[in-house]
């Protein structure tokens, strides 16, 4: 019931941010602003814009939280200092029609909602690790050119699926595991300690540090020391740099028949049972299910032969094609990014520091698109690289540049056959 919810809201929800609506038809809107609902903070983590109805008297008489697929009657005054605007009529019964139409399924909502929140907390607590790599969205016209570049916004309705997906996929997993059963696991190994260590030089350079590495000694390295690095980095300017400096370290996820954990979520039992529809390894653990269910949970050697092989094969076959499909998925990103990049050419745009190289630095301004500033578009004098550190140094103004810092660019040029895109420091 609360998956069907779930999907539902974010469905029909996704669109829509906090909304509170009375007969009134005055609105306030507000950015970022901390909203008090009798001992609960709503902030910016909830919504980018917040809008508020309120009654002559200055009560709210029904509330729709569009956007977390919850809408219900507040009895709590609400105190707020921003500036009122009127709806439109519009609006206002398109936020009435939806409040309505999900009336029935706001205790659902509720505590789907209240259910993530445990479910995070104990997988916080476990150490899964909360990388903040935001997703970009590349809109484009109707002959399929980039317009425009940004942000994939992510909802907290996204999250109650995310959390109920990654339990469900849990669950299976370690249900399978214990029955012995031929399978195929998602699985996402430690990192190599070689790795870490280098990690923990560039962090050392930015004031933190990934604790308990040991010397030599693969099993101190430890999923909670990854994540309270992340927590400690949490709404800082460097919260950005951190989380992509610690992905590049981490392996990356495969499937195998034989279950090795899941390091990035702290899980000891992990599989992609969810989406059978888009998946393969999903469609064939359904296969798996459907035929224990069928036995009696007692399926005959011949069978088990017959899906130990399949494992396997297809856990082999899903990886390589994995990789495949996100290489051909982050080039036809890169070339649309420089499509609409094209367009900027002479504008200026504020950046941060992604990677410094041999021969530039990488720029990712906040729009998500990256681009090179090669050494003769730095400045007028000679600067040193120091592979180490991963820092430029200048050899007679000792301006030092590393990951992180905060820089001002003009886009020089992007072309989308080559997929390069090259920024000037100004």
């Amino acid at each position: 019931m609360y998956a069907i919810c779930g999907l539902g809201f974010v469905d029909y929800f996704s669109d829509w941010d906090y909304a509170f609506l009375n007969k009134t038809r005055k609105v306030v809107h507000m950015k970022e602003d901390i909203i008090k609902f009798g001992t609960q903070e709503v902030g910016k983590e909830l919504c980018k814009n917040a809008s508020i109805n309120f009654s002559l008297e200055g009560w709210p008489c029904a509330v729709a939280f569009i956007g977390l697929g919850v809408a219900y009657v507040m009895t709590t005054k609400i105190k707020c200092d921003a500036q009122t605007k009127q709806l439109n009529n519009t609006d206002v019964k398109r936020i009435e029609k939806v409040a309505k139409k999900y009336q029935p399924y706001i205790e659902h909502f509720l505590r789907m909602r209240e259910l993530k929140g445990i479910l995070k907390d104990r997988r916080d607590k476990n150490g899964s690790l909360n990388l903040d790599i935001p997703e970009s969205k590349i809109i484009l016209d109707n002959n399929g050119v980039a317009i425009d570049v940004k942000k994939y916004d992510y909802l907290e309705s996204n999250e109650v699926i995310e959390q109920f997906m990654l339990t469900a996929n849990e669950t299976v997993a370690e249900k399978f595991y214990w029955l012995q059963a031929p399978f195929i696991y998602r699985v996402h190994e430690t990192p190599d300690l070689e790795k870490v260590e280098e990690l923990n030089k560039f962090l050392f350079n930015l004031g933190y540090k990934i604790r308990g590495v040991k010397k030599d000694d693969q099993e101190s390295i430890h999923s909670k020391a990854f994540a309270q690095v992340l927590d400690e980095v949490k709404g800082k300017e460097e919260e950005k740099v951190v989380s992509n400096l610690i992905l590049r370290t981490l392996k990356v996820a495969r499937y195998e028949s034989q279950n090795k954990g899941h390091f990035g979520i702290a899980s000891k039992c992990y599989c992609h049972f969810t989406s059978p529809i888009r998946r393969y390894p999903d469609l064939f653990i359904h296969r798996v299910i459907s035929s224990y269910l069928k036995h009696d949970y007692n399926i005959n050697e011949e069978l088990r032969k017959k899906y130990g092989i399949e494992a396997v094969k297809y856990a082999d076959s899903s990886s390589e094609r994995e990789k495949i499909a996100q290489k051909v998925e982050r080039d036809a990103e890169k070339i649309k990014k420089a499509e609409f990049m094209k367009s900027k050419i002479g504008q200026e745009y504020d950046g941060v520091i992604s990677g410094i190289t041999s021969f530039g630095i990488f720029v990712e301004l906040d729009n998500t698109v990256e681009g090179l500033v090669r050494f003769e578009n730095i400045g007028d004098e000679y600067y040193i690289y120091d592979d180490e550190r991963k820092t430029l140094k200048g050899e007679k103004s000792n301006k030092v540049y590393k990951i992180g810092d905060k820089v001002k660019i003009e886009v020089l040029s992007a072309d989308k056959l080559t997929r390069k895109i090259d920024f000037k420091l100004i």
